[in-house]
C-alpha cells in the first residue's frame, strides 16, 4: 500500500537513508514530534506502515526504585510503538487516538527493554477506509533476558479531524 499521509511520507525518506543513520533520524524526528519520546530516550529500531520495533534503554532516569524500566516507562514504549503505526496508517483527515490499554506485569523485567508492534493488512486497511472504528494493535514487550515480563493490549482509534 502506497504512503497514505504526511508522517508516512516522512518516514518513508528516512527508510532510504544507510542503516548506520536510521534509526538516529527516525529516534530524533520522533523525538521533536512527540517530546516525550525524545526526553526518556526511546529508540526507534525499525519503523515502515505494517512493523515498528523500539527500544529504552534501563538508565537511571528510566528507573523505578528496584533499578528497573519504571512501569510508566514500559507503557510509553508499547504506546509509542503501536501509536508510530496507527499514525503511519490514518489518513491526513483523521486524528490516532489512544482508547484503552491493559497491562498485566507477570515478571520483574531485567535490564533494557524492546518492544515490537505489528498491524495486520486488513487493519491497515480498515484505518484508510473507514471514517472511524478502532483496533488492537498487537505488541510484545522483551526485556534483556528476552522474556516477556508484560502482557499488553494497546486499543487505538481513530476518528475524523475537527475543523
Amino acid at each position: 500500500m502506497p504512503a497514505t499521509n504526511q508522517l508516512a511520507g516522512i518516514v518513508s525518506k528516512i527508510n532510504r537513508l544507510p542503516d548506520f543513520a536510521r534509526t538516529r533520524a527516525l529516534s530524533l524526528f520522533f523525538g521533536k514530534a512527540v517530546p516525550f519520546t525524545g526526553t526518556v530516550g526511546i529508540r526507534i529500531e525499525q519503523l515502515n506502515q505494517e512493523r515498528c520495533v523500539i527500544s529504552l534503554a534501563n538508565k537511571r532516569r528510566v528507573q523505578n526504585h528496584i533499578k528497573g524500566v519504571h512501569a510508566v516507562g514500559s507503557l510509553l514504549l508499547a504506546e509509542s510503538a503501536t501509536g508510530f503505526l496507527v499514525g503511519l496508517n490514518v489518513p491526513d483527515d483523521k486524528i490516532p487516538v489512544i482508547k484503552t490499554v491493559h497491562a498485566e506485569y507477570t515478571r520483574r523485567a531485567k535490564g533494557d527493554m524492546t518492544v515490537e508492534a505489528h498491524l495486520t493488512n486488513a487493519q491497515r486497511q480498515r484505518m484508510q477506509t473507514e471514517e472511524k472504528g478502532d483496533v488492537s494493535v498487537p505488541v510484545t514487550i522483551r526485556d534483556s533476558e528476552d522474556k516477556e515480563p508484560i502482557e499488553i493490549e494497546m486499543i487505538w482509534a481513530w476518528t475524523p479531524k475537527r475543523r
